[in-house]
């Protein structure tokens, strides 16, 4: 059963496949950008970034060359910042090794920064044609159907999927699992009826493709308020560097503090006078932001207050125009503060 599973999906798959940019690639470094941006992130938002990408950072050696401040704004507003500055270091790892060679083997993959079982899997399997599986979310849901297995567990879901894998063309049998469960063998709505191994599934079979696999249990989502503090001086705005680990690292937002309220306004009041700045009148409310992390709900309260100079002068500090647009990589929460206010300096001169 197993070559047939094989042989009719392959067939399906050289068929069917969606023509993507990275699909046919060989160059292990372009096959890593693709599979590090497409982890928890759709295939159309990769499409608008994956060419500029590979456009501004070719190679390794473009890219361990570039500044962290240039690679986090290049991947400005795909989110998990920490990919980026992870294929940041994995480039400075490649680039150190005899002849700047990528490894080329799944356990030589995994010791790169950020790689993990299945980015290793994904990259060996297809650049280098090794004999391993990978396994992402589609790949999950398609074992767990063609088994009916209601409860993949990660040991399971290994031997599983090594057993499967097509020792000829193992890179591209990765991929029509993976192409399988992003178009037929989807979450709620599976199309059984066309899809190419309906014959050996398991869960079809039982009808209980619609409850496989079970549902995973869920971490509690953790609800935060941040206080922005928006400082106004000569049309431009304080933003700051945030430390190199954590959430959001060594991007650029507004000074921030937890209290929220009245005692918001006082905390930014305090956030100011340690900068060295001198409050000019209230501070006064922008419209709220809300940003959802992975397992963190954060609603950002920004105020804006109104100063007459420009501070302290410090490395990690940055006076910007909201109006014009920065160098600096800014997540996406503050750059709607940005937004309201460009919105606001246009009402008033309205």
């Amino acid at each position: 059963m197993k070559r047939s599973i094989q042989r009719v999906l392959l067939d399906h798959y050289d068929r069917e496949r969606r023509e993507l940019p990275w699909r046919g690639e060989t160059d292990p470094y372009r096959i890593l950008v693709s599979e590090v941006m497409l982890q928890q992130t759709r295939v159309r938002t990769v499409l608008g970034y994956y060419d500029r990408w590979l456009a501004r950072f070719p190679d390794v050696d473009s890219l361990a060359d570039a500044d962290i401040d240039e690679v986090l704004k290049a991947w400005e507003g795909l989110g998990y910042y920490r990919r980026a500055r992870n294929l940041h270091r994995a480039a400075a790892v490649v680039r150190e090794r005899p002849g700047g060679s990528f490894p080329d083997t799944y356990a030589g993959l995994r010791d790169l920064p950020g790689v993990g079982e299945y980015t290793a899997g994904a990259v060996a399997s297809i650049a280098f044609g090794e004999a391993v599986p990978a396994v992402d979310g589609n790949v999950r849901r398609v074992l767990s159907r063609l088994c009916d297995e209601a409860n993949p567990k990660a040991a399971w879901l290994r031997t599983r999927a090594a057993d499967l894998v097509d020792e000829q063309r193992p890179g591209d049998w990765n991929q029509a699992l993976m192409e399988l469960g992003a178009t037929l063998c989807s979450p709620r709505s599976p199309k059984c009826g066309i899809c190419p191994v309906e014959t050996f599934c398991a869960a079809r079979k039982a009808g209980t493709q619609h409850e496989r696999p079970g549902a995973a249990k869920r971490a509690a989502v953790k609800r935060v308020r941040i206080v922005s503090a928006v400082f106004e001086a000569n049309g431009r705005v304080l933003l700051e560097r945030r430390p190199h680990e954590g959430l959001l690292a060594g991007m650029w937002a507004f000074p921030e503090a937890r209290a929220f309220g009245e005692a918001g306004r006082e905390s930014v009041l305090e956030l100011a006078n340690e900068r060295g700045l001198t409050p000019v009148g209230p501070p006064t409310t922008l419209p709220e932001v809300q940003h959802r992390f992975t397992h963190l709900h954060a609603t950002y309260e920004p105020w804006l207050v109104t100063v007459t100079d420009s501070g302290i002068p410090a490395e990690a500090r940055a006076w910007v125009d909201p109006e014009t647009p920065s160098d600096l990589a800014v997540p996406i929460a503050q750059q709607r503060v940005l937004e309201s206010l460009r919105r606001r300096a246009a009402a008033a001169s309205a």
